[in-house]
This record gives structure tokens, sequence and C-alpha cells, in this order.
């Protein structure tokens, strides 16, 4: 079972847990190790099953999805865990807010809690193999949206090590353009705006294009 993908499910409703959960244990390459009804539960269930993945319902009571998200991502938790931990929040809302902090905190991305079982797991291994499962052009939207969106602070010295031409790439990939439509506005191959995102990546640290997103609003450098 060491090959499985282990997936914790949290949601206060239990018939959709357990609809969940059929659907997760049907895959040939997944398991469910844990289920929690609220994200106080869920934090002790996580802690205990040690998972790949958890699917994070928004709305709960006790703790909800975006506060238990934020405690699972503290400098301190993550040091504690000897494999990574991957977060899919799950919303009823398209354009949800609360979906778009959890993002900002370390989830992965969000789904939709009327998702296709097919979606669905194929969004779980698509975190699980490190990708996102939200268009860093929809969640640029979603951040433009936000009302706390003035809550910003200076950027890390690690953002003036960016060469020129880092710079130009950095800020239409922080609105959301694709490879392609970054090599079609400054002019250069998509492989060259491939190969810069990789470096911006790995100077400032960032998981990926939605950590990318999520860094320059948190530093206003969307402008």
């Amino acid at each position: 079972m060491s090959d499985h993908i282990r997936v914790v499910l949290v949601d206060d409703q239990q018939l959709f847990r357990e609809g969940v959960a059929i659907m997760v244990d049907a895959q040939a390459d997944m398991q469910v190790v844990g289920r929690a009804s609220d994200g106080l539960e869920a934090l002790d269930v996580i802690a205990d099953s040690a998972p790949d993945v958890v699917l994070m319902d928004i709305r709960m009571p006790v703790l909800d999805g975006v506060a238990a998200t934020r405690e699972l991502f503290t400098p301190e938790a993550v040091a504690a865990r000897t494999t990574p931990l991957k977060v899919i929040v799950l919303t009823t809302f398209n354009l949800d807010l609360s979906a778009a902090t959890a993002i900002r905190f370390g989830a992965s991305g969000f789904l939709l809690k009327d998702s296709t079982p097919e979606f669905l797991t194929a969004s779980i291994r698509a975190v699980h193999s490190g990708a996102s499962v939200i268009a860093p052009a929809a969640l640029t939207d979603l951040f433009r949206s936000d009302d706390h969106s003035g809550t910003t602070s200076a950027p890390p010295p690690a953002f003036g090590t960016l060469s020129t031409r880092e710079l130009s790439i950095f800020h239409p990939a922080a609105r959301g353009l694709s490879n392609a439509e970054i090599a079609a506005e400054l002019f250069v191959s998509a492989h060259t705006v491939k190969s810069h995102i990789s470096s911006i990546l790995a100077k400032l640290g960032l998981r990926d294009r939605v950590q990318l997103v999520v860094f320059a609003h948190e530093h206003a450098l969307l402008e």
C-alpha cells in the first residue's frame, strides 16, 4: 500500500465524506487513511495518519478549512513533517475569497464540491505530483476581488536578486499569463520563458506558478 496516494477527507457533512471516500478508494492508486468533521479534528487526524493529500472543506464548525490550512503550513508544522503535504480546499462557490486565502496559506488549489469524480481524482494526482488545481489567471481574478487585498508587505531581499529579464517575465506571470502568452508579449521563445520562470521560482523559494501569483499579491507587485 506504500505506493498509494494517502488521502484524508475533511468535511462536516458525513454523507459527502462517505461519498468521496467511496470514489477515492475505488482508485487503484489511492487510499483514504482518515476522515474528520471539522478543522480541529482534522489537525489530529492528519498528524496521526500522515497523508499525502488532504481534501479540506472551507466552511466547517469549530475550526474552518482556512484556519486549519494555515495551521498545517506554519513553519513549525512544515518542519515537523517527514513527507510533503498537499491540501485541496473544497468550496461551493466558484469565486470564493476564502479559497484564495487558503491558497495564500499553502493550499495547492481549490475544487468545487460538485466536481465530477474523474476531475476530483485527477486533481488529487495532480497536486500529489507537484502541480496545482487552479490556473494562475483564475487565481489573479480571485485576488483582484479579494476585499482583504490591502494587507501587503514589502518584498523580501530575494526579490532584489531577480535580473532585468527575470523581472520582465515575473510581472506578466504574476498577472496569470501562460508561457506562450508571455513569449508573444516579450518576443522571446516559450522555452526561454520556461527557463526564466524556473530560475525565478528557485530564487524566491516558491513552489509553482500559483505561489508566484500569491507572492506578487502579498507584496503588492501586481501593478
